[in-house]
């Protein structure tokens, strides 16, 4: 078989597997059905794949770049705040109309290699935030909050569909509430707040371009201590 030709049944298979989960409805699938439907041998798929869960691991990862292509394609609004927003509207978008690969993506502790673009480009998002002074918490802490909020709710929604409508006003309360919980209206840097304002800004701007002039322990304490002084309680505005 030409490398050519093994890719093509890769590919085959690994298409197969997707529409065979997209179309079971949370039902488990089989390597039986997926072979039949990929015209292929079951030593062939595990060939490929190795065994049940390399399988659906690929198909996971395959979910991922379809998810990531999406994401690579927003633009920014030049509001880094409105920008999580939108992020957040297009993960859980995905998840509602890919439930099979999403529940493959973010309902196992398995995770393919692909998620760490996906998290790295959240962190971008959150790094955007705290440069524009307008990050109440640690970056690495809101791209926490937000993922596993963001995740949780996806994953309700998919599990407990209640209509469009229900589904929306879920996302957005919870997207709301965790917005307001991580970052400050534009307008709201009282003096008593500059501290950590500004922390979790100079923390985000040293993530995006590391000062070459430290060592690496000198930047990991620098971090560290920017950290602690941007966890520091910022109040709300009004």
């Amino acid at each position: 078989m030409t490398a050519q030709k093994d890719l093509a049944t890769r590919d085959r298979i690994l298409r197969a597997a997707a529409r065979l989960l997209t179309e079971a409805n949370g039902e488990p699938v089989s390597t039986r059905a997926v072979c039949a439907a990929a015209g292929v041998g079951a030593p062939t798929l595990y060939h490929h794949f190795g065994d049940k869960q390399g399988l659906f691991d690929a198909v996971a990862a395959h979910g991922f770049e379809e998810y990531l292509a999406s994401k690579r394609a927003q633009g920014t609004t030049g509001d880094p705040v409105e920008d999580l927003r939108r992020g957040w509207d297009l993960h859980v978008e995905y998840g509602v109309t890919h439930p099979a690969f999403y529940t493959l993506m973010y309902g196992t502790a398995r995770t393919p290699a692909a998620a760490k673009e996906a998290h790295d480009l959240l962190l971008g998002l959150v790094e955007a935030v705290a440069r524009a002074g307008r990050l109440r918490v640690p970056v690495e802490t809101a791209a926490r909050v937000l993922h596993s909020a963001g995740t949780g709710v996806t994953l309700t929604l998919i599990a407990n569909p209640a209509g469009e409508e229900a589904d929306r006003e879920t996302s957005v309360r919870t997207r709301e509430a965790v917005l307001a919980a991580v970052t400050v209206p534009p307008d709201a840097s009282p003096l008593t707040d500059a501290v950590a304002l500004r922390a979790a800004a100079l923390r985000g701007a040293l993530a995006a371009a590391p000062p070459p002039d430290l060592t690496g322990p000198e930047a990991a304490l620098l971090g560290e201590w920017l950290d602690r002084l941007a966890a520091q309680p910022v109040s709300s505005a009004g």
